[in-house]
């Protein structure tokens, strides 16, 4: 099947050969996923995998940040507004089981920080390569939000608990050669080579025979597969129980307002 992407607007779809890459393209936003963005992620990877033109994705960012994870915008309507939230976990879910469902390898250019919904997309992906400047950061305790919609999935399995939890219950962030050390992400390159780099996985993924490369990547999600949507759907229903505390509303209000949030713990 051969796939329209021009209905995209905030999603830049390329092609070189039958490597598709996708790069979230707002830049002066450091590529935050505001309402457009969000429905768009949760379509593109299943338009992928119905794909018969490309073997191999490459997920990036334009611009500095490769992806600063979730508007505040997008967070003040969802705290104000019950049904917008309860869209949200319906593209976010479909977003993170598409790209483990998409046969296709995704190879993760991280080009700049990748925080919140930017790490999960991140490693959600089959191969991550950053680059060395980069920061990679679940923040979500910070903003008084459960890391529901995937970290609390994806980091243990890639870590260890332990480690997980260092991370996800501060928010701290940590910085991608430390993240390739510890086994969260594969590479972290300097600027110069991060090009370079892409482009030879993705060279390799697609030399590769095809069918073995993705049915092999299926096999790997199945176990994956079973664990994020279990825990997606926990991760969700605590995370809307946040949506509605008051250091959630808090958070939000002292973003807008540019000063340090004052939690009470309610």
């Amino acid at each position: 099947m051969t796939i329209d992407y021009s209905r995209y607007q905030h999603l830049l779809i390329t092609r070189e050969d039958r490597v598709l890459t996708i790069t979230m393209n707002q830049p002066d936003q450091l590529n935050a996923a505001g309402e457009l963005m969000h429905l768009e992620l949760s379509h593109i990877f299943i338009d992928v995998a119905d794909d018969e033109e490309t073997d191999v994705v490459i997920l990036t960012g334009a611009g500095r940040a490769f992806s600063a994870g979730g508007d505040i915008e997008h967070m003040r309507r969802s705290t104000e507004q019950p049904r917008y939230y309860y869209r949200s976990v319906t593209e976010g879910k479909r977003t993170l089981m598409s790209m483990l469902d998409c046969p296709k390898p995704i190879i993760c250019r991280v080009n700049g920080d990748a925080i919140g919904l930017g790490a999960t997309l991140a490693l959600f992906s089959d191969l991550v390569i950053a680059v060395d400047t980069a920061r990679i950061a679940d923040p979500h305790v910070r903003v008084g939000y459960v890391a529901g919609d995937g970290g609390a999935a994806i980091w243990p399995q890639l870590i260890g608990y332990m480690r997980a939890k260092q991370y996800l219950l501060t928010g701290d962030a940590i910085t991608a050669p430390e993240a390739a050390a510890i086994g969260l992400i594969n590479f972290a390159v300097p600027a110069g080579e991060l090009d370079a780099t892409v482009a030879q996985w993705a060279l390799r993924y697609a030399r590769g025979a095809r069918r073995s490369v993705q049915w092999t990547k299926m096999t790997i999600n199945a176990g994956l597969r079973q664990v994020a949507a279990s825990l997606l759907d926990v991760g969700f229903a605590y995370e809307g129980m946040s949506n509605h505390t008051e250091d959630h509303r808090e958070a939000v209000d002292a973003f807008l307002a540019k000063r340090k949030p004052s939690f009470s713990g309610n």
